[in-house]
């Protein structure tokens, strides 16, 4: 996904679609199997990454820390469980303590991840109640509390409100550092999303034809995506001059000969993500269009040869931007090189311009995705995710690789 802006493109429930998925072949990637059983288990991972971010709250001397999303709470504990409007959080302490403020209808999943302190609420009870005898318990009165930034509002207002004389403050940076280093098994997820991404890739580009529109080509996608037993993320097919928008609104456009068409889509699976961008040609391309394919391409290698443990995001950034430049296409790459990705499509380490102080770690997993657009022409990005530093590599792909030229079809 375009890594500049953090605006995903809409989603349009599919208009046709006409795959051949009963073909063996479209079932498994070029690299890994798409099929088989999850290796993640959540309740396994759990004591580790609770050790860490209480680690973490006790090095920043903050005495508690309340998420509410499903991802992180899933991350801590393997409840991917979102409480909507109603009052739901994981609260972890400083000395390791752990307690679940839920409604009576999540108690069943939180006993099955293996949460031991759940106390439950009911429409017909404030859930504030059981806040304040937690903070209670834990003697919170005046304490320096982290809260998630995805909280609502109107329930953190609600807690500071029971306690006033506590010190509320933003509590992402507690956990990103930890969820920024993915163990063996989030590395497995992420491969096995990935796969489900090129599959759909290799099957898709083939079929693309002069008279397809891009909601056409989109709702081809999702299907592959839902039949190979993966969520849809999102689903950007930018065409002609719309692949110059980084972030383009799918519309009704039909592809028309010689357009350049990018596309960019994720998918999720075992709850982590997948985002792939390839570009192609439909019908010919011009001389000027494989020239930006090529010089795209070999940015974004010279992006991943710059990774390694210890390098920044600005030096991988600087690789591939230096290529662009030099080309003479310098204004035109107008967003960051990469984005972590995990659990979020967006997530830390940003592999950007500014980012200068945060040396890249093992495990560390992100997009490499230069692009060069060109207004009223066209836009070209190549985007695989990678990983820092894991299986003996400085940056092992999780991706197929992207080709070499420019692909013309149709």
């Amino acid at each position: 996904m375009a890594a500049g802006l953090g605006l995903e493109p809409r989603l349009t429930a599919p208009k046709t679609a006409v795959l051949p998925l009963d073909d063996p072949a479209v079932r498994v990637s070029g690299l890994y199997p798409v099929t088989g059983e999850s290796t993640l288990h959540p309740t396994t991972m759990s004591a580790n990454r609770l050790n860490s971010v209480a680690q973490a709250l006790r090095d920043h001397d903050v005495d508690a820390l309340f998420v509410s999303s499903s991802n992180a709470i899933g991350y801590l504990h393997g409840l991917f469980e979102s409480g909507h409007e109603r009052f739901l959080t994981l609260a972890l302490r400083a000395n390791g303590d752990v307690a679940l403020i839920c409604p009576g209808l999540t108690v069943n999943q939180a006993r099955r991840v293996g949460i031991a302190d759940i106390r439950s609420w009911t429409d017909a009870e404030p859930p504030m109640v059981l806040f304040e005898a937690l903070a209670k318990d834990w003697n919170l009165r005046t304490s320096v509390i982290g809260v998630e930034g995805q909280f609502r509002a109107d329930h953190l207002l609600a807690m500071q409100h029971v306690l006033p004389a506590a010190l509320f403050q933003p509590g992402d940076a507690l956990m990103a550092a930890a969820r920024a280093r993915k163990d063996d098994q989030e590395i497995d997820a992420l491969r096995r999303a990935g796969a489900v991404a090129d599959t759909v890739w290799e099957t898709t580009w083939p079929q693309l034809r002069v008279g397809m529109t891009e909601i056409e080509i989109q709702g081809m996608i999702q299907q592959q995506i839902l039949q190979l037993g993966a969520e849809i993320t999102f689903c950007s097919v930018a065409s002609g001059p719309g692949s110059a928008e980084p972030h383009h609104a799918n519309a009704e456009r039909p592809l028309a000969a010689g357009d350049v068409v990018n596309i960019d889509f994720g998918c999720m699976l075992d709850h982590y993500q997948a985002d792939i961008t390839r570009c192609v040609a439909v019908g010919h391309a011009s001389d000027k269009a494989k020239e930006v394919y090529k010089v795209v391409f070999d940015a974004h290698h010279a992006g991943r040869n710059a990774v390694r443990p210890g390098v920044t995001g600005q030096q991988v950034d600087a690789a591939a931007r230096a290529v662009i430049e030099q080309a003479g296409y310098g204004e035109y790459f107008v967003h960051r090189t990469g984005h972590g990705i995990g659990l979020e499509v967006h997530e830390l380490p940003n592999i950007g311009p500014t980012d200068t102080e945060r040396a890249l770690e093992p495990g560390n997993t992100f997009s490499i995705e230069p692009g060069i657009y060109l207004p009223g022409e066209f836009g070209v990005r190549i985007e695989n995710i990678v990983a820092c530093g894991v299986s003996g590599d400085d940056c092992l792909s999780l991706n197929a690789e992207p080709a070499s030229e420019l692909q013309i079809v149709g």
